[in-house]
């Protein structure tokens, strides 16, 4: 009886914390819907209550900045590929819904399909150039076609990008609940409901068999090779998911800031997905998201700093770097990856896992034993997908 009461009590907790990591994801959401009607506010996190524009706008900028990091997650956190052009795809979205709408004169919802198929066939064409190599080359010729991809926008040779003015957004193809700031609410919305979207498609691709075949690849590719399968198939696959989900959240971007500027195609971008990622923790899908939200709020926190008279006023060694917010943000990437190696996701996993698995005398014996078990079906999932 003394030995069971314990062990019922154990099973008790753990179910107990199932159904609240069940619950709390549609918790968030449902709170995060209603944000704009409510009255809420963070002094020296949101510029100002929830229901105004300027507020709903910055959460809505994060959310994309989130799905678009979750689109990341996927080269880097699942099949391992380190891409420097990443933003190509966001970029493309952005601009070529522009110029569909403009120079087509179609509507929202067919312009949106035509860049859809246009971000599946460009993505499957340059993933299948690029993953013909791997590692560094495969991150510098990703590199190669984004810088290309910048040249054309802002040179724009067949005038219809803006060049360095960049895109405006033809607002006679949106519908009017789109346009204007005092429809700043609904843009929210759409945000949400795209990160929503991007989140649970990162999650079927990353529990799919290709999912499991592109995490055996980044771990030991020729053990994949042996077992029969095709590593360059998979991350092709990969590789195209990714960028589609990237060309649907420019095209989300576009109407949120109502056009689009060269910098969204910039490798300056994909940089910031990689900090983004990197603070998340690399694997983790609501480490991405977290990572990405923090990325925003903290870079929009920063530049009001920079700009304070207090700061003005500050000896030289302390005003230059507080009047750089990216010298900041580095900073911390560098003090994330030497003292927090997992990122955020890591350190709270590893603090749940001290914390349920330690026994008497602070044995981690148990949070072992799972992590053996993890390696040891990720191996089998992989070989069974052959199958």
């Amino acid at each position: 009886m003394s030995t069971s009461t314990p062990a019922s009590a154990t099973a008790y907790r753990g179910g107990a914390r199932a159904w609240v990591g069940r619950l709390a994801p549609p918790a968030l959401v449902l709170l995060l819907a209603c944000l704009p009607l409510l009255d809420l506010r963070l002094p020296g996190v949101l510029p100002g209550p929830t229901y105004t524009p300027g507020t709903l706008h910055l959460l809505a900028l994060a959310m994309v900045m989130a799905a678009l990091a979750l689109s990341y997650h996927l080269l880097l956190g699942v099949a391992g590929l380190l891409s420097f052009g990443h933003a190509l795809y966001f970029g493309l979205g952005a601009y070529l819904l522009g110029i569909v709408m403009s120079e087509l004169e179609l509507g929202l919802v067919p312009s949106v399909l035509v860049v859809l198929v246009a971000g599946v066939v460009i993505s499957l064409l340059l993933g299948a150039v690029s993953l013909r190599v791997t590692g560094i080359p495969f991150a510098m010729v990703t590199l190669a076609f984004a810088q290309a991809g910048s040249v054309l926008v802002r040179r724009d040779p067949g005038r219809v990008t803006g060049g360095e003015e960049g895109l405006r957004l033809p607002t006679e193809q949106v519908p009017d609940a789109l346009v204007g700031v005092a429809d700043t609410r609904n843009l929210y919305w759409l945000a949400l409901a795209a990160l929503v979207l991007a989140f649970l498609l990162v999650s079927w691709v990353q529990g799919s068999r290709a999912g499991h075949v592109a995490a055996a690849v980044r771990e030991n590719e020729l053990r994949v090779r042996v077992l029969g399968m095709r590593p360059f198939l998979v991350k092709l696959a990969i590789f195209v998911a990714a960028s589609v989900i990237a060309v649907g959240m420019g095209m989300v971007h576009l109407l949120l800031n109502s056009g689009a500027v060269p910098h969204i195609v910039s490798a300056e971008l994909t940089i910031s997905l990689l900090l983004m990622v990197v603070i998340g923790g690399v694997g983790s899908r609501w480490g991405a998201v977290a990572g990405a939200v923090l990325y925003v709020l903290l870079n929009q926190r920063l530049t009001v700093l920079a700009q304070a008279t207090w700061v003005h006023d500050l000896p030289a060694p302390l005003r230059i770097p507080l009047s750089e917010p990216m010298f900041v943000l580095g900073t911390l990437f560098v003090l994330v990856v030497l003292f927090l190696p997992g990122g955020l996701a890591g350190t709270v996993a590893r603090v749940r896992r001290w914390r349920g698995t330690a026994g008497p005398g602070g044995s981690t014996e148990g949070a072992d034993r799972l992590e053996d078990v993890d390696d040891e079906q990720q191996v089998a999932t992989a070989g069974g997908a052959r199958r």
